[in-house]
């Protein structure tokens, strides 16, 4: 019999399966087709897990703003971890924990609540579920529904950049692309296979979106900590977008980032680097890429670096037992047809 822990634990278990699956059902809002108040361009930037978007966008947004330009950067990573840079280290407070805590106070949540700025950029983080405890697709869906009802369609600025997780395939981070709230996409990417695999697998997000009527395109990549390989610039002319910056693999870059500091200055030594990144990110128009097949992905390495001549053995029944196999016979009856 059931102890009786077991037998409570067992409806609690399926309310929150079920409450879970509810949750992961919600269809998100269609896009707004509102008057739109002010030209902005909304970029959303992709790239693997620990490539530098960050980084690159932490300093362009920088860049962007000592070119006069207002700038809003929305970090939709759930590591929460986009405006860090900018804001020399300090943990910004993201939207979904604001949310929760003014909900439980019986509070609205306010600007002031969740957007901060330096030095004339704007920032904030949407943040993400404990991990257990939620999809954090949906935790995206969510603060983009708050953003709507803070404003965010009459918000005035020239440059919106959204930092997305480019590794993960769920329907929330891949919002943007598929309700068209975005012009163009930018993936951060670098010389490793890894990398490329991701920004692979955006441009066929974008290109599947393209042909079910989507207008989002891709306006090109940057490569990070560009060593001189060439299989990211090889990546971007086969897939047909352009490489937007190459930002060298630098100690003193290496450095002042692990450091917080915001190398994106005009009078700095990586001004011009990055305000020549800011002027491609606002001219480059979104094209539809050509993404590539797994062999041709592999192709753009030396076969000794992915293991391309490694031929596949069939495994057997007696590889997985550990033991040889005794064939014995049927015990099933056959009977003969009448």
């Amino acid at each position: 019999m059931n102890k009786p822990d077991e037998q409570q634990a067992a409806p609690v278990h399926f309310m929150r399966t079920e409450r879970l699956r509810a949750e992961a059902a919600i269809e998100p809002p269609p896009a707004h087709t509102g008057e739109t108040k002010k030209e902005t361009q909304v970029i959303a930037i992709y790239g693997k897990g620990g490539i530098g978007k960050s980084f690159t966008l932490a300093n362009l947004s920088y860049m962007m703003a000592q070119q006069g330009k207002k700038v809003l950067l929305i970090g939709c990573d759930p590591k929460s971890d986009t405006t860090s840079l900018l804001f020399g280290g300090r943990a910004c407070p993201t939207i979904i924990e604001t949310s929760s805590k003014k909900k439980l106070a019986g509070e609205p949540v306010a600007i002031g609540d969740v957007c901060f700025k330096r030095d004339g950029v704007y920032a904030m983080e949407l943040g993400g579920p404990e991990v257990g405890r939620g999809c954090g697709g949906r935790g995206i869906i969510h603060g983009f529904e708050l953003l709507e009802k803070l404003g965010f369609h009459d918000w005035g600025f020239d440059y919106v950049l959204l930092d997305f997780l480019g590794d993960v395939v769920c329907g929330g981070f891949g919002l943007p692309i598929a309700r068209d709230m975005c012009q163009k996409v930018i993936v951060v990417a670098s010389n490793d296979l890894q990398s490329l695999y991701v920004a692979n697998n955006v441009c066929s997000a974008v290109e599947y979106f393209r042909k079910l009527g989507g207008n989002v395109g891709v306006a090109g990549m940057v490569i990070n900590k560009d060593d001189g390989t060439g299989e990211a610039q090889a990546f971007a002319q086969a897939a047909g977008i352009p490489v937007l910056s190459a930002i060298p693999a630098n100690e003193d870059i290496r450095r002042k980032s692990a450091s917080y500091e915001i190398i994106g200055r005009p009078e700095g030594q990586w001004g011009p680097l990055f305000g020549a990144l800011a002027q491609n990110v606002a001219d480059a128009p979104p094209v539809r890429p050509t993404p590539l097949s797994q062999e041709d992905l592999l192709g753009l390495f030396s076969a000794d670096t992915v293991g391309r001549d490694v031929v596949l053995e069939p495994a057997t029944t007696a590889d997985m037992m550990g033991r040889d196999i005794v064939a014995k016979p049927s015990l099933e009856v056959i009977y003969d047809e009448a």
